[in-house]
């Protein structure tokens, strides 16, 4: 099975099957199911119990057992062999004769009778926000299986009628099937882009190939993508174009010229498969700074360069920079932005707001980058719902070079993520001060995710909130709050003197789930007030706060954290997305809390826990 490697820090390489199928029903399938292949069956199977009504207890021992097969470093099939599966936390002896099935036959009988029970467009009709497994059974057993059905039930008013549902349910669906249209077939950054850049480096090795870049929506670094686009200079670009229709993980090719390709490109990530567009351009040398800039984007930003330009009597396009009788060269794409007055701009920064304002007053940021994160807050360990250990999280920071670690695990609420009541939570203090005692080479922090009840109250009671070097006040439950119901119920959690910073501030799961209702200039601005700080969710299914939030936060001086939100050793890597929005929201160094040293952050964490004193509940 071929592999790509990828200079992303941290990543394992991308392996696919020969023609990008690792469905096992192609001609040159793989023999046997890769270990995301069984992550994926295992979260499926969640699914279909789901679907089937069993407890959520069995629904989430599976689920919980994918994230675990994800994380195995050793090989499946030998843990197997030496019996030790069966002892890896959270594999029970169900769990391992499953697992067990699944690799040795490729299969399991219950899997395989759900998925004859269960259509597989019922797992897309659960991609609605706010329609759940109960629902989706009652539309299956009412004879809508598929979103088309869904959709005419609905314009038809039938939905409505049906018991449970009604009218409020039926515009929602129409909502949420609406905003499944919207996304179409984008995908996450953490999924387009190791495939984008894995499919670069193979076309750098090519002969004849000058310079190679990512252009478009990856290379700005947005939340999403809905293709992968390559850029190559070349004086040959027929073999370059040859080899690229050929690439591994290519499934079809949509059409094939001289200077322009496009192919179906697949492979797997996780328990997901990853169906993307791929196109590349070839163009010559000298013009490769203006086509790269040009398919970089964003459009708006294109149009506000074609419009200086133009004020200059001149025309800028993907082929060059050209007025009257003159045409201005450029090696890179500096000497573009040079050219029109303008200092460099960052691919993260060109959305068409006011990064030409700040070119030409050479007032762009200096942008942080991830060599600059000291250390991460918001990390989970399997006291609540993590599948590393305090100690594994504190080695593997430590691996990473990070100075501190901030521990927080889920509080007393959220059963279902097995929060920690208040003895647990000594528990487990004593555990850090006892490891920062040994010196494990880096200083761990004594935090906690804390529920924001519905009324806006914290989970805890005041005298052991004041036990925590910080606090994470995130919102777990009652999405379906009115905007004014949410946005109290986080300004008042705000107010209170033992909340350190908000986490994920909307609550959204990028292509799956939209963020509540809330005001989230209000709740900005209250942060702003009363000194907190609030969190960058680097988890690339959240990146929460976006973007422009961000920008409008650091206008109004909110310190900023990224945190990766990590419940594994290895979620500790995804804090790179969380710069990349960072970035994308004109965040410098200073802005952002965990760029400090350790010494700094203690200081400023000793200095807001000596404001504590006890709230008004």
């Amino acid at each position: 099975m071929p592999c790509l490697t990828t200079d992303i820090p941290f990543r394992r390489p991308i392996c696919y099957a020969q023609g990008g199928d690792t469905t096992g029903q192609g001609s040159e399938a793989v023999s046997k199911l890769t270990k995301d292949d069984i992550a994926r069956i295992l979260h499926e199977m969640g699914t279909y119990l789901e679907l089937r009504g069993d407890s959520m207890f069995r629904v989430n021992a599976y689920r919980h057992a994918a994230q675990i097969v994800q994380q195995l470093n050793d090989d499946l099939e030998e843990l197997i062999d030496r019996g030790q599966l069966v002892n890896v936390p959270g594999i029970g002896t169900t769990l391992h004769e499953f697992i067990t099935s699944l690799v040795r036959t490729g299969s399991h009988p219950t899997y395989d009778q759900l998925r004859q029970q269960f259509p597989a467009s019922l797992l897309e009709m659960l991609r609605i926000p706010g329609l759940g497994a109960k629902k989706v059974k009652a539309l299956f057993e009412a004879g809508i299986a598929t979103l088309e059905q869904l959709k005419l039930a609905c314009e038809q008013g039938s939905v409505a009628q049906m018991r449970g549902f009604g009218a409020k349910t039926q515009e929602k669906i129409l909502q949420g099937l609406a905003y499944i249209h919207e996304v179409g077939n984008r995908v996450r950054l953490d999924q387009a882009y190791p495939l984008g850049l894995a499919m670069l480096q193979k076309l750098r090795e090519l002969p004849g190939v000058i310079r190679a870049e990512l252009c478009g929506s990856l290379r700005r670094r947005r939340e999403t993508a809905k293709d992968i686009d390559i850029l190559i200079s070349s004086d040959h670009p027929a073999p370059i174009m040859a080899a690229f229709v050929k690439l591994p993980p290519v499934i079809q090719v949509t059409s094939q010229g001289e200077t322009k390709s496009s192919v179906i490109a697949a492979y797997q990530v996780g328990a997901q498969r990853i169906v993307l567009n791929a196109d590349l351009r070839i163009v010559s040398d000298v013009q490769f700074p203006f086509a790269l800039l040009h398919f970089t984007g964003s459009k708006d930003h294109n149009i506000l360069l074609r419009r200086r330009a133009n004020a200059r009597g001149l025309e800028l396009s993907e082929y060059g920079l050209v007025g009257p009788g003159v045409s201005i060269p450029a090696a890179t794409e500096a000497d573009i932005y040079a050219a029109l007055g303008l200092d460099y701009i960052p691919p993260e920064l060109r959305e068409g707001t006011d990064e030409l304002d700040a070119a030409e007053r050479h007032a762009l940021p200096q942008l942080v980058e991830l060599s600059h994160i000291r250390g991460v807050f918001h990390n989970h360990t399997t006291a609540s719902d993590g599948t590393a250990t305090l100690e594994e999280m504190a080695h593997a920071a430590a691996q990473l070079g990070l100075e501190y670690l901030g521990i927080a695990d889920h509080s007393q609420s959220l059963t279902v993520a097995n929060g920690l009541t208040p003895q647990r939570v000594r528990e487990q203090q004593a555990q850090i001060d006892a490891l920062n005692a040994r010196g494990l080479g880096v200083h761990l922090f004594k935090g906690i995710e804390c529920d924001i009840l519905p009324d806006g109250r914290l989970d805890y009671d005041d005298e052991l909130l004041a036990s925590f070097d910080y606090v994470v006040a995130s919102v777990h439950s009652h999405f379906q709050q009115t905007a004014e119901e949410m946005t109290a119920r986080i300004i008042r959690a705000l107010k209170h003197p033992a909340v350190t910073m908000l986490g994920h501030a909307t609550g959204r799961l990028l292509l799956r789930r939209e963020g509540y209702r809330v005001d989230l200039d209000a709740v900005i601005r209250t942060a702003a007030e009363y000194g907190k700080m609030i969190e960058i969710n680097a988890q690339p299914d959240r990146l929460d706060l976006d973007w422009v939030h961000v920008k409008k936060a650091k206008a109004l001086g909110v310190m900023l954290v990224i945190n990766p939100d990590a419940h594994s050793t290895d979620g500790l890597t995804l804090t790179r997305y969380g710069v990349d929005v960072a970035r994308r929201g004109w965040l410098e160094p200073r802005h952002v809390f965990n760029t400090y040293p350790l010494a700094e952050v203690i200081a400023e964490l000793n200095r807001r826990k000596a404001r504590l004193h006890p709230a008004s509940a």
